[in-house]
């Protein structure tokens, strides 16, 4: 069974656009980060980053974009 699942992952973020965005920049940090220090992958950069999101480690922000401010 793949964990986690996308059912838990759903519960952290509002969609699965935001998931994917959040997953990927995450999975980019962690390469960047077992490049510098030369250790060894015991998991691939993607799978841990969604561990760490279904754990709430990784948090997101939305911005408020110019349309909203200019509305309100």
């Amino acid at each position: 069974m793949i964990r986690p699942t996308l059912e838990e992952l759903t519960s952290e973020v509002n969609s699965r656009y935001t998931l994917v965005v959040m997953a990927a920049r995450r999975a980019r940090q962690v390469m960047n980060t077992y490049q510098k220090r030369a250790d060894s992958w015991a998991e691939k950069p993607v799978t841990r980053a969604l561990k760490e999101i279904a754990a709430g480690k990784v948090t997101y922000t939305r911005p408020a974009s110019a349309e909203n401010e200019a509305v309100q």
